[in-house]
């Protein structure tokens, strides 16, 4: 590589990185404790739900009881269980019927506890895994900000990891294997960045591609929707399958009784190690009622099978039909690949353990980067005004990325020991605590400080997790072992051993620090 392209490529790399660097380490640092969003929702519950994708309900009662409540004649309802909960999702469509109650002409979004089918709103029912989440697509930034924040963080580190790829090009497996701790400061940071970037290069790649399409899709298929589809949306959405095909409402009731736990059951045996993911409703009560059955064959059996029936209830026909293991389509398996691998959701608890580390590390990798900026404009050739400014910079990033640990801790205990804390609760306890820990660290003017009392409070306040759930609820962690409830194992025992970690890493920092 001449001179002239290694140095385009050096500076796009330099200024990508800083540029998104605190964004992109939020996003990591939440995305890491994402993977186990549901564990740490039911955990807060004190609940263990079964681990099957397939939703678990009885529907016949599920609609029985939102009828009463809701009027469902004429709507369209869609039933679908989007995470590991006793919660299953149901999104109810404004009715048809021009001469329904008030309540049925009004859409609703909630959910059903599938033991006790008691309703709640999104935001009752809101957690601190679903925060979690959220943040690490920035979420709470009002939309469409914060997704657009998000896709465009995730482009900017594709163009990182493709310019830093080719810079080390000719060196990638050769500098992966030097680590020169005892060299000067700019050395180690910059091996550090480099070997640890060449471990987690699949992982990064894989999650900037992914991120970058569920996040700025809209803007990239706009330029479709306008000259193929004469913006047409919805005719793009039916193509892709985001959307069902609809059926006339006849506004004439529907006389007979009719079961859809028979109709789901009776879906569910058409194929061996096939679970039912979605469920909808058109017409509900109508002469014209249809009931679409989705799922998909478990991924030890296929990875990519999607299969579907669409029943006309009145007379048991069945309309559509579409058999998971014939050939995936090209559109199901793009659709289905990007999701799945970006969720981590295939591979059990190794796979969600193995992607949080390699989160973390990420983590790291874009904290070193910073510093190698650091420390290369470092030198007495460079102004003074410039050099504080410079140093600056870096003391806001450390403060707000560094911050993210103790405050997630303190947050875990806040969710546990005030349950339900809520959702305006929860973004108080979070986001002024971040923001006023942040601004301690930044007037403190103490990288090293900042560092070790992120790691060693963060510890601390990882210790007390499983005990302020112990004495809250009764449930320690020895305790949820024998009554199989793994989800609240896993949360006490998970912290236990990364506080560990952190604890040890951070004796290891002040040690080294002294020396």
């Amino acid at each position: 590589m001449n001179n002239r392209n290694y140095n385009i490529f050096f500076h796009t790399h330099t200024i990508s990185g800083i540029v998104i660097s605190v964004v992109l380490y939020v996003i990591f640092f939440a995305g890491s404790f994402s993977f186990f969003r549901d564990d740490i929702a039911n955990w807060e519950r004190g609940e263990s739900a079964s681990l099957s994708k397939g939703i678990q309900i009885n529907y016949n009662q599920a609609l029985k009881t939102l009828d009463s409540i809701h009027d469902l004649q004429g709507r369209k309802i869609s039933i679908y269980q989007p995470h590991n909960e006793k919660k299953v999702a149901f999104s109810l469509e404004a009715t048809k019927d021009s001469l329904a109650s008030k309540k049925a002409c009004e859409a609703q979004f909630l959910y059903l506890d599938n033991s006790t089918y008691k309703a709640s709103t999104y935001a009752e029912s809101y957690n601190l895994g679903e925060f979690i989440y959220r943040l690490h697509f920035l979420a709470q930034i009002p939309y469409p900000v914060g997704y657009y924040l998000a896709g465009f963080t995730a482009l900017f580190f594709l163009f990182a990891i493709v310019t830093g790829v080719l810079l080390h090009w000719k060196k990638i497996v050769s500098n992966f294997y030097v680590f020169r701790p005892k060299e000067k400061l700019k050395t180690w940071w910059t091996d550090a960045h480099t070997s640890l970037g060449i471990l987690g290069l699949p992982f990064q790649f894989v999650y900037a591609v992914t991120g970058t399409f569920f996040m700025i899709k809209l803007l990239i298929v706009a330029p479709a929707v306008q000259f193929l589809y004469q913006g047409d949306q919805d005719k793009l959405y039916k193509e892709l399958e985001y959307t069902t095909n609809e059926y006339q409402f006849e506004n004439k009731a529907l006389k007979i009784v009719f079961d859809i736990n028979q109709m789901v059951a009776d879906t569910k045996k058409q194929w061996k190690d096939f679970d039912i993911t979605h469920v909808e409703i058109q017409n509900y009560g109508d002469t014209n009622m249809h009931l679409l059955v989705e799922g998909e064959v478990t991924y030890d059996k296929k990875f990519t099978a999607i299969g579907k029936i669409v029943y006309k209830v009145a007379s048991g026909e069945i309309v559509v039909k579409k058999d998971p293991y014939e050939p995936s389509s090209y559109l199901d398996i793009v659709k289905n690949v990007l999701y799945r691998i970006h969720f981590g959701d295939y591979g059990g608890y190794a796979l969600k353990i193995i992607s949080f580390i390699l989160g973390i590390l990420t983590c790291f990798v874009i904290i070193s980067g910073v510093m190698i900026w650091l420390v290369a404009r470092d030198k007495k050739n460079v102004p003074e005004k410039k050099r504080r400014f410079n140093e600056g910079v870096v003391r806001i990033y450390l403060a707000i990325c560094l911050s993210m640990f103790p405050v997630t801790a303190m947050s875990f205990i806040a969710a546990k020991v005030f349950y339900p804390l809520g959702q305006n609760n929860l973004y108080s306890v979070y986001f002024i605590s971040w923001l006023l820990l942040s601004i301690f660290f930044i007037l403190k003017k103490n990288n090293n400080f900042t560092n070790r009392f992120c790691l060693f409070s963060g510890s601390i306040l990882g210790f007390m997790i499983p005990i302020a759930n112990g004495i809250k609820t009764g449930d320690w962690f020895w305790i949820s072992f024998t009554n199989h409830q793994f989800q609240l194992f896993f949360v006490d025992v998970f912290w236990i051993f990364l506080s560990t970690i952190t604890l040890y890493a951070a004796y290891k920092l002040k040690t080294t620090t002294k020396n």
